[in-house]
This record gives C-alpha cells, structure tokens and sequence, in this order.
C-alpha cells in the first residue's frame, strides 16, 4: 500500500540488537521452525501464533487514525485467538491501542512490544508468511523492521502445500494442484526477492535446507545480521514449539528420522516433476535448485505457460483487490474467518 503521506510521524529505530525481528516466507518454507527456533535463543516475547497485522487487520479496519476503526479492531481482535495467545489485558491494551496507534504498524509495535514487556524480554519477532507480500509497509511503519526472508525448495514446498490443501485451485483445476503450488511458492519467493531488494542491510535471505542440514553455521550468519546470540546448543535444549516437535505434514514411517529435505524425490509422480520443472524451473535454478528433468514437450509447454500466466494474473489481482478496493474488506472478512 502506497501510503507514505498519510502518517504523521515515524517512530524511532531502535538499535539493531532491540530491532524487531520478521521471519517471512511463502507457507511451508520453514518461517516457523526457524521462528521458533529465535523464541528458544531466549529474550524474544513468546508469541506462538501470526499476528496478521499488516496482511489481514489493516485492510479490513482501514485507516488507524480515526477512532471508530481502532474500537471496531480492538472488539474483532479482543474476541480472537490472536488476542487469547497474547496473555495481555484486554483493557488496558484496548486503552493504548486507541490512545497510540496510527496504523498497522503501530498495532503491531503496541501489542509485542508490551508483550515483551510483560515477558521481561528485550525484543520481539512476528512470523506471518503473507507478509513477505508487505515488506514496503513494514518498512515504513516500523522503519527499524529487520527481515529474514526464508526459502524452500519449491518441490518439497509445492508437496506440503498441497498436502495441506493450503492452495485452493480456480475450478476446473482440482487435479493440477501440485502445479498451483508450485506457481503460488514462485510468485511468493519472487515477491519477498523483489521487496528485500529495496531494503538494503534490514533484509537478508535463508535457505530452509541450510537451516535443517547446518544449524550451527547458519544460526550464527542470521544471529549476526539481527544482532543477537542464536546459541545453538540453548535452542535445542529450550526447544520451543517446532524446535522440538516439528510440524510436518508428511508423517515419518517405521520411526524413521525427521527429514524434511528432498521428499521430492520420494514422492513427486515423474510425469508431474517433469511439468512441474517446466513450470518453475528457471526460478528454482536461480536459486540454485538443480533441475532433475528434461523439457517438456511443445504442446505440455503451451499449456502450462497459459496455467503460469493465468494464476500470476490471479494472485495478483487478489494481493491488489485486498489492498486497493473496498471488495479487499471482504476478501479479507473471509480470511479472518480461519484466525
């Protein structure tokens, strides 16, 4: 949302080592492994649900300045789980919010930072996959936002997602699944790739593989970019959340180790891999992903650069619509539904 003229004032960056922490990324990329995974490095506010600040809240309230839109905010998230994972008091949150915040920044900044305060903790982290999409309004209202961007090989993220059935298909599309996802991990990585780009030192990019395979080392890169001790030998032993029982969406057999790393191999159909490389391949070798297939035929590539063109013109209608018009507060409603 273009909106830089709308606020007032900024609030002051804090010093990198208080900054606040984003750990974004498409869904099923690892955001809450690696989230929980910070939570357990120690004096980070506990807050183990998205906050859905800047995605959901703000569109569907409108503009924070005025008085009725922060009362109708405070009664939906009071009344959500949101609220009942925070453990602060309704009142006295209520009070600040309506006194204080000016957008979906401030709402944010408010709520975690007396969260931290309650939790006798120096800073905060939110991990909200979708607002990857936002990182142009984190960035200007809470201009000392540091973004961790984490990626996935789309193939074992493409699985998971369609596991989950978190992608709904356009009709007619039930059976093509695995190509949606693929298409929405895409669209998502290169989104957040795009947006980090404008933020120079605050961003910095993860690969989900490296976190699972070299923890150690890739702790210490990501605990010197936010300015904070990521001792891997605490994590493990406080083991927050996924830390310790991960979340997956492929149960292991026989009691087989937790592996989340290559399942494509296993269990991506070859004729589908093989569209699927085709579909998304050019950014998976971007981001050095090594293809495992061959092209596809002539008449497979028609169709799937017509399926790529139509569900890029989908996802972004849907990001503008929720944002730009009054038809976004009800696309938004709908999603608030789930939270």
């Amino acid at each position: 949302m273009q909106i830089a003229a709308r606020e007032a004032t900024q609030p002051a960056r804090k010093p990198r080592n208080e900054a606040p922490v984003f750990v974004l990324g498409c869904g099923r990329s690892g955001t809450t492994l690696l989230y929980h995974m910070i939570l357990s490095a120690g004096d980070f506010a506990v807050y183990r649900t998205e906050s859905n600040a800047i995605n959901l809240l703000e569109p569907r309230f409108g503009d924070l300045r005025i008085r009725k839109n922060k009362e109708r905010l405070m009664d939906a998230w009071v009344d959500s789980r949101l609220f009942r994972e925070s453990g602060l008091d309704s009142c006295q949150i209520r009070d600040r919010v309506l006194d204080e915040c000016q957008n979906g920044g401030d709402f944010l900044r408010i709520i975690m930072g007396e969260m931290a305060r309650q939790q006798g903790v120096r800073r905060w982290a939110d991990c909200t996959p979708e607002h990857i999409l936002y990182l142009d309004r984190i960035k200007e209202t809470i201009p000392d936002a540091l973004i961790i961007h984490i990626i996935r090989d789309g193939r074992d993220n493409a699985l998971s997602m369609n596991q989950g059935n978190w992608i709904r298909p356009l009709p007619g599309h039930q059976k093509r699944g695995l190509m949606v996802a693929g298409l929405y991990w895409e669209w998502m990585v290169n989104k957040g790739c795009e947006g980090g780009r404008r933020l120079g030192n605050d961003y910095t990019e993860v690969h989900f593989e490296e976190l699972v395979t070299q923890p150690r080392e890739t702790l210490a890169r990501l605990g010197a970019f936010i300015e904070h001790d990521l001792d891997y030998d605490r994590i493990h032993k406080v083991g927050i959340g996924s830390v310790k029982e991960p979340n997956t969406s492929f149960q292991s057999k026989n009691g087989a180790p937790f592996n989340p790393v290559g399942r494509w191999k296993e269990k991506f159909p070859p004729a589908e891999l093989r569209k699927f490389e085709r579909l998304v391949g050019k950014t998976l070798e971007e981001l050095g992903y090594p293809l495992a297939t061959t092209q596809s035929s002539a008449l497979e590539t028609l169709d799937l650069k017509s399926l790529r063109s139509l569900y890029r013109t989908y996802f972004n209608s849907k990001l503008w619509l929720k944002a730009k018009t009054p038809l976004g507060k009800l696309l938004v409603t709908e999603e608030l539904k789930w939270i």
